[in-house]
C-alpha cells in the first residue's frame, strides 16, 4: 500500500431473520418516513419512489418480519392515514441501534488499520431478484422421483407451498427436511380464484386470504392478498379477470400457482 494512499474501511451491516434475507436501508428509511409523515404517499415521494413501489417494499418487509409493520386507517378523529404498528416501530428502532454500533465499530477498526502494515478486505455478494413474491420458509417434506423432486416448504403455522425442482437442483442446493430456503414466484404466474371456484385445479399451490390492495392499470391489475399466516402474495391479472371475479378490497380470494412456477434458493 502506497504511503500516499489512505485506505478506508467500509462496511455494511445486515439485519434480517435468522438465515434469511437482509432488510435494506432504503426500505427501513421508507418505514421511518411513514412513521413521521403518517402517509405512505408522502413517504414514497420523499424517497423518490412510486406509490406502488412503496407498497411493494412494505410487503417485502412484512414477509421478512412475519407480521404487519404498517396499518392504514380512514376517517375518524385522527383523519386517516398510515402508521407503523408496534412491530414496525421496534424494527425501525432496532435498525438505528444496529447501525450506530456498526458506525462505532468501523471507527475503531479504521484507527487500527491506519497503524497496520497489511489488511484484508472481505466482500459478500448480494443477489437481488425481480420476483414479486419472495417467501422464506423451512423444508418440511421431500418426495423424490426419477427426474424431479417435490419439495414442501412451510412458511408459517398456516401457509405452505410446494415446489417441483430437478434432482440435480435438489442435490446442488443440498436440501433436506429442516433446510431454510427462499421460495420465489413471479406475480404473472399467480392465478386468482374465489374461495370456492366450483372447479378442480391441477395446480398444487392454493393460498387463501383477504384482498388487501388492488392497483388497476390500463390493461392489467396488481392484486395483493394477505394470507392467514401474516405474509402476502401478489398476482398480475387482466382487468377483465378482475371484473369477472368481482374482487374487492377486504374480500376473500385465493392465489393459485403450479409447483413448477416456484423457484427455490438458499443462502450461500
Amino acid at each position: 500500500m502506497s504511503p500516499q494512499t489512505r485506505w478506508q474501511i467500509k462496511g455494511k451491516v445486515e439485519l434480517g431473520p435468522d438465515g434469511g434475507g437482509q432488510l435494506e436501508d432504503r426500505r427501513i428509511r421508507l418505514l421511518e418516513l411513514i412513521g413521521t409523515t403518517g402517509s405512505i404517499s408522502q413517504a414514497a415521494k420523499a424517497m423518490g419512489m412510486s406509490y406502488r413501489a412503496a407498497w411493494n417494499a412494505v410487503d417485502a418487509l412484512r414477509n421478512l418480519a412475519g407480521e404487519a409493520l404498517v396499518v392504514t386507517q380512514s376517517g375518524g378523529s385522527a383523519g386517516g392515514g398510515t402508521r407503523l404498528t408496534p412491530a414496525g416501530e421496534r424494527l425501525v428502532l432496532t435498525h438505528r441501534v444496529v447501525h450506530e454500533h456498526q458506525r462505532r465499530f468501523l471507527i475503531g477498526l479504521q484507527e487500527q488499520l491506519e497503524q497496520a502494515d497489511t489488511y484484508q478486505l472481505i466482500r459478500r455478494l448480494a443477489v437481488k431478484t425481480s420476483a414479486r413474491n419472495q417467501f422464506f420458509g423451512t423444508v418440511t417434506g421431500i418426495r423424490v422421483g426419477s427426474v424431479n423432486a417435490e419439495v414442501t416448504v412451510t412458511l408459517n403455522d398456516h401457509d405452505r407451498l410446494v415446489a417441483m425442482i430437478t434432482m440435480e437442483s435438489l442435490s446442488e442446493l443440498q436440501l433436506v427436511p429442516g433446510s431454510e430456503v427462499w421460495a420465489l414466484v413471479k406475480a404473472p404466474s399467480v392465478l386468482l380464484t374465489t374461495l370456492d371456484p366450483g372447479i378442480k385445479l391441477s395446480a398444487r399451490n392454493r393460498l387463501c386470504g383477504t384482498v388487501s390492495r388492488i392497483t388497476r392499470g390500463s390493461v392489467n391489475a396488481d392484486v395483493v392478498i394477505d394470507l392467514t399466516g401474516g405474509t402476502a402474495v401478489s398476482a398480475i391479472i387482466t382487468n377483465d379477470s378482475l371484473d369477472n371475479l368481482q374482487l374487492s378490497k377486504g374480500g376473500p380470494a385465493c392465489a393459485v400457482f403450479k409447483a413448477g412456477s416456484v423457484i427455490l434458493g438458499v443462502n450461500a
